[in-house]
């Protein structure tokens, strides 16, 4: 358990520097190290809270309660033939709703100071989460039908080929890209309060607080990049050895490819964002449908 959240906590940091990297190399620019994130976080966690005199202690303890969330989520995850540390019957219902609880926090404590701008991001946040959160769900369900399970050890395990794991791979990359705020949905390097989501919601935490926030949207990246490999990659058959250098290729592969997508695509305008949506959850219908009719993704 302690070696698992370990690894969870440690990796996490290493995939946004990941992405600034590939965007650097496709920009033909050097870049920040892969590690900036740790450095960051680590000097973020040295400063001070600046706290606005409007704000409750529900502003220090959403960020806190998110994290958490985030975490317990991972956990409930499966890495390759290795059975998750919490794995119980029905875990796939609580991983829902735990990423649903963060959101609840991170947006309370957002709307807890007062802020306009903190207001927007916030609704924004949760309008476009009504459609993301039904894309993995079906998601899930597609998962669910194959197996015949609602524990993620389960659901994760068979091996997935065919035209229903095609259509699951894209509607979990694009629910991925939603959620963790990433171009065409959102842009985490904007400055521009009018347009910001995710962004908007944290201009005014600081400190140890920021820093939750930054490690737990990364872990939470981490975590549906290895929910996404899982669910289209066979490691069942193989030795533990193989099946986490498997796994760690494709955490890297999906890492990499979201700093294409950032590189290569424009962000989308607001009112096209639930259209983008919409289609991630078409494709895991779809996915669910192959599923329910073939009996096998």
């Amino acid at each position: 358990m302690i070696l698992r959240l370990a690894v969870w906590l440690l990796l996490a940091p290493l995939l946004p520097g990941i992405i600034t990297k590939v965007k650097a190399w496709v920009a033909g620019r050097r870049g920040p190290p892969v590690w900036q994130l740790y450095y960051d976080l680590f000097k973020l966690w040295r400063k001070g809270v600046v706290l606005s005199t409007a704000v409750s202690p529900g502003h220090v303890a959403g960020p806190a309660v998110a994290w958490v969330a985030i975490l317990g989520a991972a956990l409930l995850l499966p890495a390759g033939p290795a059975l998750a540390p919490l794995a119980f019957r029905g875990d796939a219902l609580l991983f829902v709703y735990l990423l649903a609880l963060a959101r609840f926090c991170t947006s309370s404590a957002a709307l807890d100071t007062g802020s306009a701008f903190e207001g927007m991001g916030a609704a924004r946040e949760v309008s476009y989460a009504v459609i993301g959160e039904a894309a993995l769900i079906t998601a899930l369900l597609a998962l669910s039908v194959q197996t015949h399970s609602i524990s993620l050890t389960s659901m994760l395990a068979p091996p997935a080929a065919g035209a229903g794991a095609a259509l699951l791979a894209a509607g979990l990359f694009g629910v991925l890209l939603a959620e963790n705020c990433r171009v065409p949905f959102d842009d985490p390097t904007t400055h521009l309060e009018l347009t910001m989501i995710h962004e908007a919601m944290v201009l005014d935490h600081s400190g140890p607080p920021l820093a939750a926030i930054l490690h737990g949207a990364s872990l939470k990246l981490l975590v549906f990049s290895v929910l996404l490999a899982q669910a289209v990659m066979p490691m069942e058959s193989l030795s533990p050895l193989a099946a986490a250098g498997e796994l760690g290729a494709a955490i890297l592969l999906v890492t990499v490819g979201v700093g294409l997508v950032e590189s290569l695509l424009a962000r989308l305008a607001f009112r096209r964002v639930p259209l983008l949506l919409t289609t991630s959850f078409l494709l895991n219908l779809f996915a669910l449908l192959v599923a329910w009719k073939g009996g096998r993704l």
